[in-house]
């Protein structure tokens, strides 16, 4: 079995014990035979069904929360891209040569991913073993006294998936207040002059670590335009307060500074009065459009790229400097400049644009230079959509992700 260039069965001779694999949409793309031999189904009663179709909740049970719970958990590892360890389940099973007759099982599974060449969860690894004959130890009074140990075992695992999923629903509220907050301070970008510009903010998907990314565009005398970009380690409430802060701080330094290397040494004292602004990343570039040229700073910020007429691409890599309050002391940071043509675009972004776990960084950038090559006579509006389109996960991205666009 293949898929997306991978060959599954390797997943099967790795893994030990009761294993079947599901698609991101919970149907059955295959089970081992000690899978099929513990549910009571043959492979082909499992392969191409929906999951749950095939072992649905017993419903003569009221308090049956077995479904729910596993549909949690696989729903979580697809958006999050991480394994998910279950509590200890009762989660019962129909006869299968008895329609109607359901039988009292207890599981302990683990749900593992199978990430894809691009990132993106192609595959569930449901591993499962079966701790029925544990809950239902019997004979003598050593049996008894064992069924009471698992049993208290058994209501100890439920008290900690309850407690659990309030913490979830708890980190949920979090994240939603925080992406509110978030989106009440950064700028909805109006006309910048008679130039193009498209911004564009994705959270990350089913992950707390959002809203410590941020963008600001502002018009500067002389017909410049100063566009920048940053990441604040944290997230949630407190990692949206304090890009809201050195959003705000950087905006009103690069109006009064002399060049982005001087504003980003102004957020760089500002920085150290702030809790939780250290070893943020920002870049700032300024636009001449009367000169055609770029000239600009980073403070540890992956470099913007310059899409040039010809379709070639160029990334800002000349003024890297160390994050904000990496340094003991302060010195001042380097300044670099480009030309352009008109145009051409200027595209700055974050790292959840173009890391991926177990991939060099370089990968990522090249992906988002042939992109912009590909499709480089787009305007902002459509190129900023294309980009995240190509290069999110399909499974949703991990990361927060920031992207502004302008039109040269």
């Amino acid at each position: 079995m293949r898929e997306s260039g991978i060959d599954y069965e390797q997943v099967f001779r790795a893994l030990p014990g009761s294993v079947a694999l599901l698609r991101p949409d919970l149907v059955y793309a295959d089970a081992n035979e000690a899978f099929c031999r513990m549910s009571g189904r043959t492979r082909e009663q499992l392969v191409g069904r929906y999951l749950f179709d095939v072992f649905p909740d017993n419903p003569t049970d009221a308090s049956a929360t077995g479904m729910r719970n596993l549909e949690l958990s696989l729903r979580r590892v697809v958006a999050t891209g991480e394994r998910d360890t279950m509590a200890l389940q009762r989660y019962d099973v129909e006869y299968p040569d008895r329609p109607g007759e359901w039988d009292e099982r207890y599981w302990s599974p683990v749900n593992v991913p199978v990430l894809g060449p691009d990132g993106s969860v192609v595959l569930l690894v449901h591993r499962v073993e079966e701790v029925t004959e544990l809950i239902r130890a019997k004979g003598g009074r050593e049996g008894d006294h064992a069924k009471v140990l698992e049993a208290e075992l058994y209501t100890r695992a439920r008290e900690l998936q309850e407690v659990n999923e309030r913490l979830r629903q708890a980190h949920a509220r979090e994240r939603e207040v925080a992406l509110s907050l978030q989106a009440a301070m950064l700028p909805v970008p109006g006309p910048v002059g008679r130039r193009r510009a498209a911004v564009r903010y994705r959270p990350a998907v089913g992950a707390l670590n959002v809203c410590g990314d941020w963008y600001d565009l502002a018009e500067l005398p002389g017909g410049r335009l100063a566009v920048a970009v940053g990441d604040v380690v944290g997230h949630g409430l407190h990692a949206a307060g304090v890009m809201g802060q050195l959003r705000s701080a950087l905006s009103a330094a690069v109006r009064v500074a002399d060049g982005p290397a001087a504003a980003l040494d102004a957020l760089g004292l500002y920085a150290r009065s702030v809790e939780g602004a250290q070893s943020t990343t920002a870049v700032q570039v300024v636009v001449d459009y009367d000169s055609h040229t770029l000239t600009y700073s980073s403070a540890g910020h992956l470099p913007p790229a310059l899409l040039h007429t010809d379709g070639s691409v160029e990334f800002l890599d000349q003024a890297t400097d160390p994050p904000l309050g990496a340094r003991p002391e302060h010195i001042p940071r380097p300044e670099a400049g480009t030309t352009f043509e008109e145009g051409g675009a200027l595209v700055l972004y974050t790292d959840g644009l173009v890391e991926r776990r177990r991939e060099d960084i370089d990968t990522g950038l090249q992906r988002l230079a042939d992109c912009l090559t590909r499709h480089g006579s787009a305007d902002a509006e459509r190129l900023a959509d294309t980009v995240l389109a190509e290069l999110l996960p399909r499974a949703g991205n991990s990361d927060d992700t920031a992207v502004v666009i302008v039109r040269l």
